[in-house]
């Protein structure tokens, strides 16, 4: 089963490739390996959620902002390769959380992330990754992802 094919099983869709807010492409080729831009969780041209997670955004809110981030980190690498099956292997996740003073659960945040890609890569998903909470992200969205291929 293609990676799209289990995209639509569990009922996601691969969104348009998502574009750049300033001078940067949202992901870039060097070699064997693809690195996305930070990813923000973004679907139909707007912000999932904003605001801190663990004030005005929910532990739940965020993961769901985490895996649409994800999917288009995917979308972002698919513009560059063409089709995601030439993956060979997910590298890294490094995972922003905008979080508030008293939230320290980005590790459960970024896991949404890192679920879907195992999920769907299954032994090629297993990756090394980082999870931080930081103050404030770009259009003070709840999370960031920035995304590590491996490509044939």
């Amino acid at each position: 089963m293609s990676i799209e094919e289990k995209l639509k099983s569990l009922g996601l869709e691969l969104p348009p490739i998502p574009k750049a807010i300033a001078s940067y492409i949202p992901a870039n080729r060097s070699g064997n390996l693809v690195f996305t831009s930070g990813q923000l969780p973004t679907k139909e041209g707007k912000l999932l959620f904003t605001g801190r997670t663990g004030g005005e955004v929910s532990l739940d809110e965020a993961k769901e902002a985490m895996k649409q981030s994800c999917l288009n980190a995917l979308a972002a690498i698919k513009g560059v390769i063409g089709d995601l099956d030439k993956i060979t292997k997910v590298v890294k996740v490094g995972a922003f959380v905008s979080s508030d003073n008293s939230f320290y659960e980005q590790h459960l945040v970024a896991n949404a992330a890192s679920d879907l890609l195992m999920e769907l890569f299954e032994d090629l998903g297993r990756h090394a990754r980082f999870a931080i909470g930081v103050n404030a992200l770009p259009l003070n969205a709840c999370v960031e992802l920035e995304l590590t291929v491996e490509v044939k």
